[in-house]
């Protein structure tokens, strides 16, 4: 990343330091709060650059932001695991156990190998500190016949994701002609640049994944706990909304969950979407996007309650989660769309295509749903 290495330094440095110096009632208020106050002012240097200097952001800056983001994650989870009594610091050489609780020896330099791990700073899935530094330690006993399998499995499902993606990508309409699309082909148009996006994720997770086993880390981290970020057939085959969202990204889902999610006692939802799109950069798209997104998890959740076909005929329950299947996808599309468009003319003609027909449809459902249920 050159120079822009100095920005995910800086705030490693600062908080290695800071997990030594803030009593554990406050630490995860004052990491949370100096980590996304870091993390928003680069990404406002970065749409200064962008839009106000028209510049043409660079790859490295690119994955300087990505990489801010995942540090972002370490920093949060290693701040609960203080604040909540999992772990402490002390300046014993050796680790120890006492009861539910684990001490690490005072050492920065251990810290700074969670937080600048690099396999994880380019995406890869996201495990505790403790975790971590046990994994560290037995890294040699995970070097077995299925560790080298999960490599090469995901090293050749990148590639053919890569490849058939460089074959649509000459293939179909993308995301730029959002804004010229007329009528039924926007719908062409938001599911064919989604299926780019996705495709993208799925081979950049698939990558990521790869790099974790070649550094001699296990997904399961040695202890059989799944923390892989991908899982592509549930992702592509579920009919409804709530699951993709756990599922998309799962160890950042899992992390939205207990950093936000557990923690708000109004609306939970909208807070945790809310933040997502505050820590992906606040794009005009990804506020709309993820706003949008919770909404429509609220409605989906809703709908399937009240629609159950469990008791219905085997044709009435395919016939329903075949509908389901199809409009939840139409809805991902277009939820991936607006987050991953930049300006807000785009978001524009994204909310004023025929594409909106999709998540209206679905809140229309839930109030008819609604009114039949009270009636």
């Amino acid at each position: 990343m050159g120079i822009y290495a100095v920005l995910i330094f800086i705030p490693a440095l600062c908080h290695a330091a800071l997990f030594h110096i803030v009593s554990w009632e406050s630490v995860h208020r004052w990491a949370f709060l100096l980590q996304m106050t870091w993390q928003t002012g680069c990404h406002l240097w970065l749409m200064y650059r962008q839009y106000y200097l028209e510049e043409t952001m660079p790859v490295k800056l690119s994955i300087m932001i990505s990489s801010l983001m995942l540090l972002t994650q370490k920093v949060t989870s290693l701040a609960m695991d203080l604040h909540e009594q999992k772990m402490t610091f002390t300046t014993n050489y050796f680790m120890k156990e006492k009861g539910f609780h684990t001490v690490w020896r005072y050492n920065i330099l251990v810290i700074l190998s969670y937080f600048m791990f690099f396999p994880a700073l380019l995406g890869g899935p996201l495990c505790s500190f403790v975790k971590f530094q046990q994994q560290v330690g037995k890294a040699s006993l995970c070097r077995n016949l299925k560790h080298a399998w999960t490599l090469t499995r995901g090293m050749t499902l990148f590639m053919l994701l890569q490849i058939l993606r460089a074959v649509l990508l000459e293939k179909i309409t993308f995301q730029c002609d959002l804004m010229n699309c007329r009528h039924l082909d926007c719908i062409y148009v938001m599911w064919s640049t989604a299926l780019i996006f996705k495709m993208t994720y799925y081979s950049h997770w698939l990558l990521d994944e790869a790099l974790f086993h070649t550094a001699g880390f296990s997904i399961e981290l040695c202890s059989h706990v799944k923390v892989s970020d991908i899982n592509i057939f549930t992702l592509e085959t579920t009919n409804k909304i709530s699951v993709f969202a756990r599922t998309w990204n799962k160890s950042t889902a899992m992390w939205l969950r207990r950093l936000v999610f557990g923690n708000c006692r109004t609306r939970p939802v909208l807070c945790t979407f809310a933040f997502s799109a505050w820590w992906h950069g606040l794009y005009p798209g990804q506020i709309f996007g993820f706003l949008c997104w919770a909404l429509m998890l609220e409605v989906d959740y809703r709908i399937h309650k009240n629609l159950d076909c469990d008791s219905k005929p085997w044709y009435i329950q395919y016939l329903f989660k075949t509908c389901t299947w199809l409009h939840t996808q139409l809805i991902i599309a277009y939820v991936m769309a607006a987050i991953e468009s930049r300006t807000l003319a785009s978001v524009l003609a994204l909310c004023f295509s025929y594409n909106s027909f999709f998540p209206i449809t679905y809140c229309i459902s839930f109030i008819f749903l609604g009114k039949r249920k009270k009636g």
